[in-house]
């Protein structure tokens, strides 16, 4: 019998905060050419087994497909979906809209997902930056900046957090002794849609969106896995994602006031004016990974604050936020929550992934636990394997990466078809910060970087860091006026 060669090579990629750097998990299994039949098999199970994509005659064109796509556009007409934005807004919990996935839905998910993704474009992630940990760029620019000026919204406030527990993954820090802060990041935004697209969609929206963290890979080892009381009943949340949500200090420049007293200030003053004026007015929050947490924390308070104020969430690989009082007060409240998921994605199952509302099913033995962690709302479960695009294998960063849900809620159709040939959303935008697309389309991983990594070369020849325009520098007092 002959020798079996099956070497299993495994390259695991540093997570770095660097997002030049290829910081996905990849695992590659190859045979040797001379194995024989038995190997074979044994090669295919392992293959089932790591879930590895094996060469596939029908993904030979998609480079084809993707090149033929390069000279159309990203976006359709928009429709006027103004009497339909209760259904859309899950007055009737999304009911008949998601399986398949309603066109009109699929279009106002992917807009409050790329406000999520906002938060990430926008933040100075570099060390070597005495502004690390902020937005670029001031609110006045930051849609034309980051391609979202024909959104129909306009950033009204930006929001900074920090917290009071050790959550180093999610605050970024500059290496430099003098920077724009050592405690605060900025953290979210809120914004208002403008006099056309609030006729679109039948009401002045006004939305909150959250940031999650750079390195989702890291942020539950340094999550504090305790609940703590919200409220005055028996509503319990996460005490970390409460920490940043409900932290402050008075000896910080941004953090004088915590991001919930920031935020809610702001949510009043308009749904006050709009109100004042007689239109009709919602609020729609979202958020990917931490920034779904803080969303449903932010929506908890909305809701006790704006009884009569149609609120909705829309999140993206949210983690589980409270105990099951927390979930029943949200729905009594009526708050409606619809969380986008993937199957292969991890970071939807913590906190809780022993002690979750599976243990509901014991109610009669145990009687109802606090301490449980619980899901809330709807949910969308899309699959990595439903699109072509896509690399399998287990990529813990690239599955989690809020472009590789967008990409797939643009491509879903419904739980029993392929994905949609006429997606128009640019699936190069995947690769953005990881390396999750396959080969064939020639995408660099993790090309999404300033021009010269920030450098520019000056009139003496010098490669030198730029300084910030005095408009884009972070300022508290600038802040408190917007």
């Amino acid at each position: 019998m002959k020798a079996i060669h099956l070497p299993l090579v495994t390259h695991l990629h540093h997570h770095d905060l660097d997002p030049n750097k290829n910081r996905v998990p990849v695992v590659y299994a190859y045979q040797d050419v001379k194995t024989s039949k038995k190997s074979n098999r044994l090669g295919e199970k392992l293959s089932n087994l790591l879930n590895i994509q094996k060469n596939d005659p029908t993904r030979s064109n998609l480079n084809d497909i993707h090149e033929d796509k390069a000279n159309t556009p990203t976006m359709s007409p928009k429709e006027d979906i103004s009497d339909r934005w209760c259904d859309i807004h899950g007055v009737q919990e999304w009911e008949g809209l998601l399986d398949p996935l309603h066109p009109f839905l699929r279009r106002e998910i992917v807009k409050y997902g790329e406000f999520a993704q906002a938060t990430y474009d926008a933040l100075d992630i570099d060390s070597f930056s005495e502004y690390c940990g902020s937005c670029m760029y001031n609110s006045h620019k930051l849609f034309d900046k980051l391609g979202l000026n024909k959104s129909g919204y306009r950033v009204t406030k930006y929001i900074y957090a920090m917290s009071q527990i050790d959550m180093p993954q999610w605050l970024e820090r500059s290496k430099l002794t003098y920077t724009w802060s050592k405690d605060s990041n900025w953290i979210g935004f809120v914004a208002v849609s403008d006099d056309e697209e609030s006729r679109r969609i039948g009401r002045r929206d006004i939305v909150v969106a959250w940031r999650g963290t750079v390195t989702p890979s890291e942020w539950y080892e340094n999550m504090q896995r305790k609940l703590e009381s919200i409220g005055h009943m028996d509503s319990k949340v996460e005490h970390g994602f409460l920490s940043i949500y409900t932290s402050k200090c008075d000896s910080t420049r941004y953090n004088k006031s915590s991001a919930s007293q920031q935020v809610m200030k702001e949510l009043k003053t308009l749904v006050e004016f709009y109100k004042t004026k007689g239109e009709q007015v919602s609020l729609t929050i979202t958020g990917h990974s931490l920034g779904g947490a803080l969303a449903l924390l932010n929506a908890y308070e909305s809701a006790a604050n704006f009884p009569k104020l149609p609120i909705s969430v829309i999140s993206f690989a949210a983690p589980r936020v409270g105990n099951i009082a927390f979930r029943d007060e949200l729905y009594q409240m009526g708050v409606k929550i619809l969380r986008v998921t993937v199957k292969q994605d991890l970071v939807p199952r913590m906190p809780g992934i022993v002690l979750n509302e599976s243990l509901q099913k014991f109610d009669d033995l145990t009687g109802t636990l606090e301490w449980i962690y619980t899901h809330a709302g709807t949910e969308l479960k899309l699959d990595v394997r439903s699109s072509p695009y896509l690399k399998r294998g287990f990529n813990f960063i690239g599955i989690h990466m809020l472009e590789t849900y967008l990409h797939l809620v643009d491509g879903f159709v419904s739980s029993t078809s392929t994905f949609r040939s006429n997606a128009k959303r640019d699936v190069a935008l995947v690769n953005k910060a990881c390396d999750m697309l396959v080969d064939e389309l020639r995408i660099p991983t993790c090309w999404y970087q300033l021009a010269h990594k920030g450098l520019e070369c000056n009139s003496y020849g010098r490669w030198v860091r730029p300084k910030r325009h005095p408009e884009d520098i972070p300022s508290p007092t600038r802040e408190q006026l917007l």
